[in-house]
């Protein structure tokens, strides 16, 4: 595991016994109960948020589960360690010692972690129901090729909430469940097969498209991704351009996605497309000066391994709904 200590490695170890850990391959029997792993990544500035979301993991009913806290830069509970809900014996922590980005942070939290399926929770998040672990320990013991399922992200609010939270073209609709070819990064569950399959989240993309990537990969490897209207988690509506490097990073982004992932000429194609959409769209110079800039480093600078899915994973996808070109 990067960055730990040979104690900090042994006292993994011991907690994650490989006794207590089933063999992780897609002849999973149905009868089988799933451990969930739920890892939450914070930068510990939402302490009251922090504690609610850990609460909602820990009280879910009739399942195996256990909560893994990563602080990206910081202590993920500080001196809250005795207080509930961060005294309870099911809760690690994992403090990097900087802001890694969010792909590296639950990279590193799945390290840590013992579960055969593994959910990412935001800090400001939380599941209302107790009975969501148990609904999604059954679908994924009951379906072996079932690789990950995307939440659907309510608004506590009562509002209908964003487009960008269904992923999928066809998105006016929340409450119609489908298969997709991505998934929401903080609303969702993955079985670690299908992890260990897609190879993690690509670090280096820091922020953006970093899901995407890992669900392409994740198809290639013959799994399914599912958009599952009736596993929910309650997050407040937030813009992500709120972040300042949000349109050199997707554009950046983008361009190593394609890389990385897509044969030359839908990879050529695909970004030819964004291209222009980002320009019907945007419009405004202080939106396209970043992102042009992101698209020009994404060609500059290494995109990582590529590993091109296949023409029979691209067709996959087309049937699912969304080709990868768009």
């Amino acid at each position: 595991m990067n960055g730990r200590s040979p104690h900090e490695k042994r006292d993994l170890a011991q907690r994650c016994h490989p006794s207590d850990r089933l063999v992780h391959d897609r002849g999973v029997a149905g009868s089988v109960s799933l451990k969930l792993s739920v890892v939450v990544l914070t930068m510990g500035n939402r302490p009251e948020e922090l504690a609610r979301a850990v609460r909602s993991a820990l009280e879910q009913e009739h399942v195996d589960v256990e909560v893994v806290l990563v602080g990206n830069g910081v202590d993920p509970i500080g001196d809250r360690a005795g207080v509930a809900p961060f005294d309870d014996e099911r809760v690690t922590t994992v403090h990097l010692p900087k802001n890694v980005g969010i792909p590296a942070g639950r990279n590193r939290g799945v390290e840590a972690s013992c579960g055969d399926v593994i959910l990412f929770l935001d800090d400001d998040g939380w599941y209302r129901s107790q009975r969501l672990g148990v609904y999604l320990r059954d679908r994924f013991a009951a379906d072996p090729g079932l690789g990950i399922i995307s939440f659907r992200v309510r608004d506590p609010e009562g509002g209908r909430g964003e487009r960008r939270h269904v992923p999928r073209l066809r998105a006016g609709d929340p409450e119609r469940s489908s298969e997709v070819t991505t998934f929401l990064g903080g609303a969702c569950a993955v079985r670690r097969a299908a992890w260990d399959a897609a190879g993690g989240l690509p670090e280096d993309f820091f922020y953006a498209h970093e899901e995407t990537d890992l669900a392409w990969q994740a198809l290639n490897a013959g799994y399914r991704i599912v958009y599952d209207a009736s596993a929910v988690m309650f997050h407040p509506a937030v813009l992500p351009t709120r972040h300042d490097m949000f349109y050199r990073y997707n554009a950046r982004n983008r361009v190593w996605l394609a890389r990385r992932n897509l044969p030359w000429l839908l990879a050529f194609t695909y970004l030819a497309v964004w291209v222009g959409m980002t320009v019907l769209r945007e419009r405004k110079p202080s939106a396209l000066k970043p992102w042009f800039k992101g698209f020009v480093e994404g060609w500059r600078k290494p995109a990582g391994p590529r590993r091109p899915i296949s023409w029979r994973t691209a067709w996959r996808m087309t049937r699912t709904g969304r080709p990868p070109i768009i």
